[in-house]
């Protein structure tokens, strides 16, 4: 084995793929390099068919505030993303096995991504928004054209977790159940691999240098791994980590700070640069303040996010309640609660308002600064799966076990 050849996990050679310099590279820098990208060959995991049951509790809606209604599925839709280039066209996977990409503006589906054998649970535009990935349970994982609405490739991975887009080039991630994060240079299909400890890897994000993953795994540790030498730059376990399995990341913008969540209750601040805990935000600072039952047993964190205009971060938990906190201080500032549990937050890129979905089916808007409820919007009949918003905070696309997805038009007074 030559010095450029890595030997990641036993018998099998994966060669050295990626040459990235130490120097400041731009999108195009990045991308070109992933051009030669002579990643080594790997089969395919084993089909493992698992069923997803939501709640199959309605409720009755009152009030629609949506503009409109993508009414395609037949089961519950589980996820929904935005095309980043144009923000026109939305996909959308559910428990149909299906995942449809379509018109924001009129719902007219541009083409079906048909052929899974199980739930569609994750559905993603490239960061050009040339390619779709679409992933179902079973860990059958398809990347269709958006130009010419064909698929180009697929794999067969052990039962997916999740999957991500490299910020800038045709390159898709991927956790599974065994613990595995794949990585494939698209449409080529030329493979590497990660090797994970035999639990889940339960969420991933890509840092914004491109040159980095961070991997959350059900053991509750976290792995920092370089893309380009295929080896964990950090690990963060034991007193300083989680204590339960991750459940969720976010990134700070330039990619050295990292927000974990936990099952634990817990979300840890983490240096990506020397893999240091800088910082541990507890339910029960929030418990603290807002009207939470404190003899609540577990309370999962489910999504965490940074604000990109001021130093705060968010953190949403499973009994409702939306915690504000200061990054500089690492002080609670506000709780925001809910009806029901969060499933997931999204802040604004250019303000600090920050949006949520929950399971009692509507989205609201929070200004942060204040703690207060800027708007509220509802149109489910039953709890929300996924949202995203789009550049401008001007919409919300939503996805729901009603078997709907919905986009709502975001209006606020200072708009």
């Amino acid at each position: 084995m030559d010095e450029n050849t890595l030997d990641l996990h036993g018998d099998e050679e994966i060669v050295e793929v990626i040459d990235l310099n130490e120097t400041e590279q731009t999108p195009d820098d990045l991308a070109g390099e992933f051009e030669d990208v002579d990643f080594g060959e790997a089969e395919g995991g084993e089909e493992d068919n698992n069923g997803w049951e939501t709640e199959d509790e309605s409720m009755e809606a009152e009030q629609d505030d949506s503009e409109l209604t993508f009414s395609k599925h037949t089961g519950s839709v589980f996820c929904v993303s935005l095309d980043p280039a144009t923000n026109s066209l939305a996909v959308t996977g559910g428990e149909d096995d299906k995942a449809y990409v379509w018109k924001v503006n009129d719902g007219e589906v541009v083409f079906e991504c048909t052929g899974h054998k199980d739930s569609v649970t994750s559905a993603l535009f490239s960061h050009d928004s040339t390619l779709v990935a679409t992933g179902d349970m079973s860990g059958l994982i398809k990347v269709w054209k958006l130009e010419t609405k064909e698929e180009i490739w697929s794999f067969e991975v052990g039962d997916l977790e999740w999957m991500e887009w490299h910020p800038c080039a045709p390159v898709l991630l991927a956790g599974t159940a065994d613990g595995s994060v794949w990585m494939w240079k698209i449409p080529a299909g030329d493979c590497k691999t990660f090797q994970g400890p035999g639990c889940q890897a339960t969420c991933g994000k890509i840092l914004s240098d491109g040159k980095r993953a961070v991997v959350g795994y059900e053991d509750g540790i976290v792995r920092i791994w370089d893309l380009k030498q295929g080896s964990t730059t950090h690990v963060i376990k034991g007193q300083d980590g989680h204590q339960g399995a991750l459940t969720c990341i976010a990134c700070s913008k330039d990619g050295s700070l990292v927000l974990t969540g936990s099952v634990d209750s817990n979300t840890k601040l983490i240096n990506t640069a020397n893999g240091k805990v800088v910082g541990t935000f507890s339910i029960e600072d929030a418990r603290a303040r807002g009207s939470a039952d404190e003899g609540a047993e577990s309370n999962s964190v489910e999504s965490v996010g940074f604000c990109n205009v001021l130093p705060l971060i968010a953190v949403a938990y499973l009994d409702g309640t939306l915690a504000v906190y200061d990054l500089s201080t690492q002080s609670l500032r506000h709780t925001c609660q809910h009806e029901a549990g969060i499933v997931h937050l999204q802040w604004e890129d250019g303000s600090s308002m920050v949006s949520t979905c929950s399971l009692d089916g509507a989205v609201r808007v929070w200004d942060a600064r204040t703690g207060s409820l800027v708007s509220e919007y509802r149109g489910h009949t039953a709890e929300i799966l996924d949202f995203t918003l789009n550049r401008e905070a001007s919409l919300a696309v939503t996805a729901s076990g009603d078997h709907q997805a919905k986009v709502f038009c975001l209006q606020r007074p200072d708009r």
